[in-house]
């Protein structure tokens, strides 16, 4: 095919380049982070139509691997890997869910929320980790002296990294902030045979801890700083512009924390707009978690500056970072896409969940940030009533159990839980339930 993609460093004035099967994190001339590029005059030799024709033929079959909708778009991901050495679940084509009740509810007539909960692992970083590990097996086999898979992680990370290392057969290690993370993110990284430290610390000195671990050539960094992991992260923009017949959303919104999700979304868009499948661009909101805002912050002084932040105790824990690695990546992609960034308080970001699950969904915490920030772009005139938003839900309701549970029972310190619903006990008999029911109305 001739198509051919490499790292290269994030820095506009230095630019270095560097081969996909380096092990390398980092730019070695200025310390930048990495993004993955493509050769984009090969890519434009197949026209817009042809690659809509193409990815749409792949849709859902059982062709290993291009079922995926990640290895369905393989030419714009990594296109020299062998497939033999692809480690895939056939991760996304997660579901469009139309919230018609939620968005008639705020006033806004055309809200879809992406479900990329609705994965292996219950969250869209199945999409970034099936490329990560795929590479890393590639790499192996060419005789890199990789040992085990690394991340940091405040739950949905580690539970994909440990499913994929798992049906890769490499070992994965995870680091995780003690009591920080839900019960059912614990258990998956364990139930996969992940070897898990719990460390008195938080997301971000587990974060700088597993850097240090990583210097390790035989230990291989699967955080999103590793652009690998952004290339399958970007096929969200792709899928969502191909479940609406390759039309672009006036809005996309998406919680974040330590911001890699950002660029991905801004990547993927980006790319089908320079080969021609589409002809404009979103605009993306940014939503963070009060407690954890730091790019809402530098957002409100015009990104003129950054300063990281101690993330203090959020329900939204996944996105619970002060200090992210993709910040500078994110704010890019967020002036390319005249972007906004907003923040939702712990009662916003609770009401808001269970607004949407009252209309039909069932909302992690995080969903819960995204869906209050819709909320008061829509209050401010911001978001049109027929305009179409797309909101990413990050990961799977069941996941946070223990959130659910708390809100019914009004037993989450200092808020209001306006949709609290709890079962109403009561005798066995037909007339207990006819006398409630009546009280009710």
């Amino acid at each position: 095919m001739g198509y051919h993609a490499w790292f290269q460093c994030f820095n506009d004035d230095c630019q270095e380049k560097y081969q996909l099967n380096e092990i390398i994190y980092n730019c070695r001339k200025c310390g930048s982070l990495l993004e993955v590029k493509h050769d984009m005059n090969a890519l434009k030799d197949k026209s817009p139509q042809e690659w809509k024709s193409l990815f749409d033929s792949r849709q859902r079959t059982i062709d290993f691997p291009y079922g995926s909708s990640i290895w369905g778009k393989k030419e714009w991901v990594l296109p020299e890997i062998e497939n033999r050495n692809i480690v895939s679940l056939f991760e996304g084509h997660t579901n469009l869910f139309r919230a018609e009740r939620f968005g008639n509810t705020i006033g806004v007539e055309d809200v879809w929320v992406k479900m990329c909960g609705n994965s292996h692992t219950g969250s869209f970083k199945d999409l970034g980790m099936t490329v990560l590990v795929s590479q890393v097996k590639q790499m192996i086999s060419e005789g890199k002296p990789i040992k085990a898979i690394a991340c940091a992680s405040t739950g949905d990370t580690s539970a994909a990294l440990s499913a994929y290392c798992a049906a890769a057969g490499i070992p994965s290690i995870v680091l995780l902030p003690k009591n920080k993370v839900s019960t059912a993110q614990l258990v998956q990284p364990l139930a996969n045979g992940a070897k898990v430290f719990s460390l008195e610390t938080d997301f971000d000195g587990c974060m700088a801890l597993v850097q240090k671990l990583c210097g390790e050539e035989s230990i291989y960094l699967a955080n999103s700083m590793n652009s690998l992991r952004i290339e399958g992260q970007k096929t969200i923009s792709v899928e969502i512009c191909q479940q609406f017949g390759w039309d672009v959303p006036e809005f996309v919104i998406i919680p974040g924390g330590n911001l890699g999700n950002v660029s991905a979304l801004g990547s993927g868009f980006m790319m089908m707009k320079e080969l021609g499948l589409i002809n404009r661009l979103p605009r993306i909101v940014l939503a963070q978690a009060a407690q954890a805002n730091p790019l809402y912050l530098s957002y409100i002084k015009r990104f003129k500056e950054f300063h990281p932040v101690q993330a203090k105790k959020t329900l939204a824990s996944a996105i619970q970072i002060g200090n992210p690695v993709s910040v500078y990546k994110a704010i890019k992609a967020l002036q390319q896409f005249d972007g906004i960034v907003e923040q939702a308080t712990e009662e916003e970001l609770a009401n808001a969940a269970a607004l949407g699950d009252v209309c039909g969904m069932f909302n992690c915490p995080h969903t819960g940030v995204a869906l209050a920030v819709l909320q008061k772009m829509v209050n401010r005139g911001i978001i049109k009533k027929a305009d179409r938003v797309v909101v990413i839900s990050t990961a799977h309701g069941l996941k946070f159990s223990g959130f659910k549970t708390a809100y019914h029972q009004q037993a989450i310190e200092g808020i209001d839980c306006k949709y609290a619903n709890l079962p109403i006990e009561m005798p066995p008999d037909l007339h207990s339930v006819l006398e409630a029911l009546n009280k009710i109305k």
